[in-house]
C-alpha cells in the first residue's frame, strides 16, 4: 500500500497541453472507473483545474506506467508530447505535494485559496463515483485540516495580490460598508468581472454597469442584479456613485475632472472613491485635485499588489513549516499501519497455541490426572511453543552472520544485546 502522484502543472506544461489532459464534469465518472478497472488501484481521486491535472492513488499491484499509459490512452496523447511534463511523486513526497497544492504553496497565484474548494471537489466527485478507499480518505481529510491549520495560523491568503480585488480591498478600507455602498463599474471585460465578483462576495448589492454596448454589459450585470447603462450615461448617474471602479479599453479618458466635480457638488461633498484600472487611463489625473474627490490609478494598486506578494513569501515559510510537520505526523501514523495486521496475526498465532494447550488440559484433568503436573506440562508447553520461532530467527540471525538484523530482533525482545 504506497501513495502515488502523477501530473502535469502550469510549471511544467502549456496551456495547449493542459486543455488536452484536462477532465471535464461529463467525464470525470468515467474516468474514475476506467482507471480503478484498468490499473486496479485501491483508491484515486482526479484533480484537474486549468491550472493542473492530477492523479492521486493509493497503488496496490499497480504500477506508474500503467497509470500513465491509461492517462495517454484516455485523452488520445502521443507519449513523446505528455511524459516530457510528467512529475511523479511517492509516498511522503506525494502527500507532502497535496497538502502543498490544498494550501496554495504550489499555485501560479501564491496562497489563491480557490484551490482548496476545487481539492475538496476532487474529493467529493471521487467518493461520489466510489472512487476512494481508506487509504485516500485519510490523505484528503488530513489534508483538509492541515490546510486549515496554515489558514488559521498565517496570513498567505489575507493580502490582495490581483488588482481586481485589491481595488476591492481599497473600497472596503475607505468606506465603512460596501453593502450600503453605490459602485459604478465602467467597463464589462474580464478585469471588471473580477472586480463584480469580489463586490459581490463582500456584499455590495449597489452596482450599476457601464459599457459602449448595453447587450455585453448585460451578460454581467444579470449575474449581481446591476443596473445597464452606455458610456455616454454615466454624467446622469456618476453622482449616484460612492465608488467608482473602471478599466476599459478606451484610448481616451472616459471620466474628466468636470464631470465628478459636477457630482462631487451634487452629492453635497460626500467623498468618492474613484479607482482607475485601464491602461491607458480612464479618469482624468486632474481628478485628484478636487477635494473629496480619491483617485487611485493602476499603479498604487500595483504597488500594493506587490507588497502584499512580498508579505505572502514571508507567510509561506510558515506554512511550508505547517506543511512539513504535518505530513511527517501523517506519514509516521501510516507507517504504524503496516505492524497492525503483523500484530494481529501474531496475537492469533498466539492465541491458538493458548486455546489448544488448554483444551488438552482441561481434557486431561477430567480424565483424572494429577492437576500440579497437568498445569506443568502445561506451562512448559506454552513456553516452548511461543519462543520456537524468536528462537529460531535469533539463531538464524547469528549463523548467518547478519548483526543488526539480531540487534532487531533482541530489541523488538526486550533483550539486552550482548556486549
Amino acid at each position: 500500500m504506497s501513495l502515488l502522484v502523477i501530473g502535469i502543472n502550469h510549471n511544467t506544461a502549456s496551456v495547449d497541453l493542459r486543455e488536452k489532459v484536462a477532465f471535464g464534469p461529463d467525464v470525470l465518472d468515467q474516468a474514475l472507473s476506467e482507471l480503478r478497472e484498468n490499473t486496479q488501484l485501491n483508491g484515486s481521486v482526479i484533480v484537474s483545474t486549468c491550472n493542473r491535472t492530477e492523479i492521486y492513488c493509493d497503488t496496490g499491484v499497480s504500477d506508474k506506467e500503467s497509470i500513465v499509459n491509461w492517462l495517454l490512452e484516455f485523452h488520445g496523447i502521443a507519449p513523446h508530447e505528455l511524459k516530457p511534463s510528467i512529475y511523479i511523486y511517492e509516498d511522503q513526497d506525494a502527500a507532502k505535494h497535496l497538502m502543498r497544492v490544498a494550501c496554495g504553496l504550489d499555485s501560479l497565484v501564491l496562497g489563491e485559496p480557490q484551490i482548496l474548494g476545487q481539492v475538496k471537489q476532487a474529493y467529493n466527485d471521487a467518493k461520489k463515483s466510489q472512487a476512494i478507499d481508506s487509504g485516500i480518505e485519510k490523505l484528503f481529510q488530513k489534508t483538509f485540516s492541515v490546510a486549515k491549520r496554515v489558514r488559521t495560523e498565517t496570513e498567505i491568503g489575507g493580502s490582495a495580490v490581483s488588482v481586481a480585488y485589491a481595488a476591492c480591498t481599497l473600497a472596503r478600507q475607505i468606506f465603512e460598508s460596501i453593502a450600503d455602498s453605490q459602485v459604478l463599474l465602467v467597463g464589462a471585460g474580464e478585469t471588471i468581472e473580477l472586480v463584480a465578483k469580489h463586490l459581490d462576495a463582500h456584499g455590495c448589492r449597489g452596482m450599476i454597469v457601464a459599457n459602449r454596448t448595453k447587450q455585453r454589459a448585460e451578460l454581467l450585470a444579470t449575474q449581481y442584479d446591476a443596473q445597464v447603462i452606455t458610456l455616454n450615461e454615466i454624467p446622469n448617474v456618476l453622482a449616484q456613485a460612492d465608488i467608482v471602479i473602471s478599466s476599459t479599453a478606451s484610448p481616451l479618458p472616459i471620466i474628466g475632472k468636470g464631470m465628478v466635480e459636477t457630482a462631487i457638488k451634487s452629492r453635497r461633498h460626500q467623498p468618492m472613491l474613484l479607482v482607475d484600472i485601464a491602461v491607458p487611463r480612464d479618469i482624468e489625473p486632474q481628478v485628484s485635485e478636487l477635494a473629496d474627490a480619491y483617485l487611485y490609478t493602476v499603479d498604487d494598486l500595483q504597488s500594493i499588489v506587490d507588497g502584499n506578494i512580498e508579505q505572502r513569501k514571508v507567510e509561506a515559510i510558515q506554512a511550508e513549516a505547517i506543511v512539513s510537520e504535518e505530513c511527517a505526523k501523517f506519514m509516521e501514523w501510516r507507517r504504524s499501519l503496516l505492524a497492525v495486521e503483523s500484530i494481529r496475526q501474531y496475537r492469533h498465532q498466539a492465541d491458538n497455541i493458548r486455546q489448544d494447550l488448554l483444551s488438552k488440559s482441561l481434557q486431561a484433568l477430567a480424565s483424572g490426572s494429577d492437576p500440579e503436573k497437568v498445569l506443568l506440562e502445561l506451562s512448559n508447553k506454552l513456553t516452548n511453543k511461543l519462543i520456537h520461532s524468536p528462537t529460531k530467527a535469533l539463531q538464524d540471525a547469528a549463523q548467518q552472520g547478519e548483526p543488526t538484523k539480531l540487534a532487531v530482533i533482541q530489541e523488538s525482545l526486550g533483550l539486552d544485546q550482548a556486549k
